[in-house]
């Protein structure tokens, strides 16, 4: 696995000191943008902050994110009234429609290295039936007051530099960043605000005693009075301390070299990040220096590797057919954490804690609002202040059996549409 944006991250903020016995005033599991958000957050209003990374900081989803900031979830506004009811579903529609603006003010305000363009994103019309839903989007966005723009099948292939699609719906509320760099720039502030960052420290043992929370690596405790467990689709907890549970899905993605000025003349000129309409969706965007990023469901490093690959080539070739042979010089892949309803979940499993999990594919900007606003939460002791309502258990069945459905899918998509193509 030869992931693009570790080689490209201008932010590499070190966290080299020692693990050690102590007491903090929250304690935070998880590295990626809901951890480091809710560190900085914490932070900033002067709470004593303990942050445990397993691997390094933004290792799993958050460093292997399509980079793509958008607003709102994957699902329809509509959908997500009828899910949450009318009062709590315009209350995280309104909370996640202004989430960019906190990603862009925060990366803006903490000087963060992470190549942000905020030019909006196109969601484009693979099919007749795929405008038909874009169509019925921008409806739903009009009653929302969503900044949306309808785009003819003319006015996208001059934005996208593409024949094929049949139109487009562009979101300008959103953008694209180099995601690890900016998780790394949130941890690098948070570590300059004092917030404690351990890496390499896989939590072994998590449980609350006389009102307190012991957090055990590598035998070494740490005292919290406040507990935020915030891994995702990377939770590697003990069973007993499994507070949710998911399905999980495989996002894989392919990069070229930098294209030449020759190259890149009609690809993408306003340098929207862009996303299709099939069942089985594919995106694309480019970096600030030229390269042509690719991604679609599955695992790039899984049994259908090779079959991803193919799709990768084959697709570049389908969307672009005026470039040369172009090689793929990265290919990575990363988890993600899909409930069955497509709604992010709180969980307040024990007093002062909480664990936050299933983005469903759209990371960024939920993941910084729901780790800031947790952390507030849990310090403030009020968590009315929440984007969703906390639950206290949350359980799904046949996970497992999901996940393994969702590659398998991915993988005969895949297969077929390399043959297509």
């Amino acid at each position: 696995m030869n992931n693009l944006w570790e080689n490209t991250s201008k932010e590499n903020e070190t966290f080299s000191e020692p693990l050690k016995s102590q007491t903090t005033d929250l304690l935070i599991v998880g590295g990626g943008f809901t951890g480091c958000s809710a560190a900085l957050e914490a932070a900033k209003v002067g709470a004593k902050v303990v942050l445990l990374e397993s691997e390094t900081i933004g290792f799993g989803g958050s460093g292997r994110n399509v980079g793509l900031v958008n607003a709102g979830l994957w699902l329809p506004p509509k959908k997500i009234v009828s899910i949450l009811g009318e009062k709590h579903g315009k209350r995280l529609i309104s909370a996640l429609g202004s989430a960019p603006d906190l990603v862009f003010s925060i990366i803006e305000e903490n000087k963060i290295k992470c190549e942000p363009k905020r030019n909006g994103t196109l969601h484009c019309a693979h099919s007749e039936k795929g405008m038909g839903y874009l169509i019925e989007r921008f409806k739903q966005g009009e009653l929302f007051e969503e900044p949306l723009t309808l785009f003819d099948k003319t006015e996208t292939d001059n934005k996208v530099g593409s024949s094929k699609f049949i139109g487009s719906l562009h979101d300008s509320r959103a953008g694209t960043i180099q995601p690890l760099a900016y998780c790394r720039g949130l941890a690098r502030k948070a570590k300059e605000l004092s917030v404690k960052i351990y890496e390499k420290s896989k939590v072994s043992q998590v449980k609350k005693q006389n009102g307190m929370w012991k957090t055990y690596v590598r035998g070494i405790e740490i005292k919290s009075k406040y507990l935020f467990l915030a891994m995702n689709a990377y939770e590697d907890l003990d069973k007993a301390n499994n507070t949710g549970k998911f399905s999980t899905v495989y996002y894989s993605q392919f990069a070229t070299r930098p294209l030449n000025s020759n190259e890149m003349s009609t690809i993408l000129p306003g340098k929207e990040g862009c996303w299709d309409t099939a069942k089985i969706m594919s995106s694309f965007r480019v970096d600030d220096a030229g390269r042509l990023i690719l991604g679609t469901m599955g695992n790039s490093e899984g049994f259908g590797k090779y079959i991803h690959a193919n799709w990768a080539n084959k697709k570049l070739k389908a969307l672009f057919p005026f470039l040369p042979d172009v090689e793929f010089n990265y290919r990575w892949s990363g988890k993600i954490a899909m409930t069955k309803d497509h709604i992010p979940k709180i969980v307040n499993f024990e007093e002062n804690a909480l664990s936050c999990f299933g983005y469903s594919g759209r990371g960024i900007a939920p993941g910084t609002l729901f780790g800031k606003t947790c952390a507030a939460a849990l310090l403030s002791e009020d968590l009315s202040i929440l984007p969703v309502s906390a639950v206290r258990q949350y359980n799904e069945v046949f996970t497992r059996e999901k996940s393994t459905f969702f590659e398998m899918a991915a993988v005969a998509n895949n297969s077929l549409m390399s043959l297509k193509m």
